[in-house]
C-alpha cells in the first residue's frame, strides 16, 4: 500500500532543502528537465520603428498617395523622408514619380510641386544636392506639360524670381543674405545635375545657369562681407572646374577675371583674416587645376614642373621655432636636415619610429614575418598585374 500511495514532494523554501535517500539517489540519478519556454513573438506583429522615427511614409508607401488628403502633404512627407534617408533615393524615386503622374494633372498642381521642392532645397542646407537630383529626375519623367511650361521650365522660372533681386539680397540684412546664399548654392547644384537632352540624344548643361552663376558671383564680390565671400568660395569649390572648362571651350576668360577680382578683394576689402585665407586657398586650388590629377602623368613621371598636385599630399614639418614647412619650400632640405639633427627630442627613435635603444618589443618579436601562403600568392598576382599595366 505504501508503494501504491502517490508521493507528494514537501514544499521547498529558501531555508529548508529536502533530504534524499542516498541509496535511491545512487541507484537512479535524478534528472532535472528544464521547462519549455513558449515564445510570445508573432510573425503577424506590427513592424518595429525606433522612437522618433516617422513611419507615416513607410506605411503608406505601398498604397501611393491614398493615405494623404492633399498633394502638398504627400510631397512634403517624401521630401522629409529623403532628407532623413538620402540613400533611399534610387529605390523610391521611380514610385514617387509614377504617383505624381497620377496626381499632378493641372497647372496649379505642377506649380505647387515646384514650389515645395524649391523651398525644401533652399531651406535645408543638406538637401540642395538631393533637391537638384530630384529636379533632374522629375524633369525627364513627369508626363504633364501644360502651356504654362513643363517642370524644368517652371523650376527655372522660379529661380529667376530670386535671381532678379540678387543685388538687393547681397546687400540686405543677415536673414536676407542667408536665404540668398542658400539659393546660390542650390543653383550651383542645379547647374551640375540638371541634364538637358537634345533631339539627337546629346546631354548638355543649362547654359542659362552658367550665365546666372557668373552674375551671382559678381553680386557677391561687389558686396565683400564675410558671409558673401564665404558663399562665393563654396560656390567656386563646387562648380569652379566645370565652369572654367565650359568657358575655355567658348574662348572666354571669365575665370581669370574672377581670380583677379578675388586677389583685389584680399588686398582691399575689410574682410576678416580667416576669410582672406579661404580666398587665397581657393586661388591656390585653382592654380592646381582644381585639384584634378592629370591622367597622362603617372606616378613615376610626376615632377613639380609637370604635376600641379605634386606637393599636395606632402606632410607638414615644423622647425625648432614652430614654423611649418613642406617639400614645396625652397629651403626644404636645409630645414629637414636640421629637424633630423635634433636628437634630443627623439633620442632612441629613428625617423620612421623604429626603436634604437636595443630593447625589443616582446609583442612585436612574437609576430611571424612570413606571409600566409594565400596572401603571398595574391600579393604576387597583384605585383605581376601592376607590372603588366605599367608596361602597357
Amino acid at each position: 500500500s505504501e508503494q501504491a500511495r502517490p508521493l507528494r514532494a514537501p514544499p521547498i523554501s529558501q531555508d529548508t532543502v529536502p533530504q534524499q535517500n542516498s541509496e535511491s539517489a545512487m541507484a537512479k540519478p535524478q534528472v532535472v528537465v528544464a521547462p519549455v519556454l513558449m515564445s510570445k513573438l508573432s510573425v503577424n506583429a506590427p513592424e518595429f520603428y525606433p522612437s522618433g522615427y516617422s513611419s507615416n511614409y513607410a506605411e503608406s508607401y505601398e498604397d501611393g498617395c491614398e493615405d494623404y488628403p492633399t498633394l502638398s502633404e504627400y510631397v512634403q512627407d517624401f521630401l522629409n523622408h529623403l532628407t532623413e534617408q538620402p540613400g533611399s533615393f534610387e529605390t523610391e524615386i521611380e514610385q514617387f514619380a509614377e504617383t505624381l503622374n497620377g496626381w499632378v494633372t493641372t497647372d496649379d498642381a505642377l506649380q505647387e510641386l515646384v514650389e515645395l521642392i524649391y523651398q525644401q532645397a533652399t531651406s535645408i542646407p543638406n538637401f540642395s544636392y538631393m533637391g537638384a537630383r530630384l529636379c533632374n529626375y522629375l524633369s525627364h519623367h513627369l508626363t504633364i506639360s501644360p502651356q504654362s511650361g513643363n517642370f524644368r521650365q517652371l523650376l527655372l522660372k522660379r529661380c529667376r524670381t530670386e535671381y532678379e533681386v540678387k543685388d538687393q539680397a547681397a546687400k540686405g540684412d543677415e536673414v536676407t543674405r542667408k536665404r540668398f546664399h542658400a539659393f546660390v548654392l542650390f543653383l550651383g547644384e542645379l547647374y551640375l545635375n540638371l541634364e538637358i537632352k537634345g533631339t539627337n540624344g546629346q546631354v548638355t548643361r543649362a547654359d542659362i545657369l552658367q550665365v546666372g552663376l557668373r552674375e551671382l558671383l559678381n553680386a557677391l564680390f561687389s558686396n565683400p562681407m564675410d558671409d558673401n565671400l564665404i558663399c562665393a568660395v563654396k560656390l567656386l569649390k563646387l562648380t569652379g572646374s566645370v565652369l572654367e572648362d565650359a568657358w575655355k571651350e567658348k574662348g572666354k576668360t571669365d575665370m581669370e577675371e574672377i581670380i583677379q577680382r578675388i586677389e583685389n578683394v584680399v588686398l582691399d576689402a575689410n574682410c576678416s583674416r580667416d576669410v582672406k585665407q579661404m580666398l587665397l586657398k581657393l586661388v591656390e586650388l585653382r592654380s592646381s587645376n582644381w585639384g584634378r590629377v592629370h591622367a597622362t602623368s603617372t606616378y613615376r613621371e610626376a615632377t613639380p614642373e609637370n604635376d600641379p598636385n605634386y606637393f599636395m599630399n606632402e606632410p607638414t614639418f615644423y622647425t625648432s621655432d614652430g614654423v611649418p614647412f613642406t617639400a614645396a619650400d625652397p629651403d626644404y632640405q636645409e630645414k629637414y636636415q636640421e629637424l633630423l639633427e635634433r636628437e634630443d627630442f627623439f633620442p632612441d627613435y629613428e625617423e620612421n619610429g623604429t626603436d634604437l635603444s636595443g630593447a625589443g618589443d616582446p609583442y612585436l618579436d612574437d609576430i611571424d614575418d612570413e606571409m600566409d601562403p594565400e596572401i603571398e600568392e595574391a600579393y604576387e598576382k597583384f605585383c605581376l598585374e601592376s607590372e603588366r599595366k605599367r608596361k602597357q
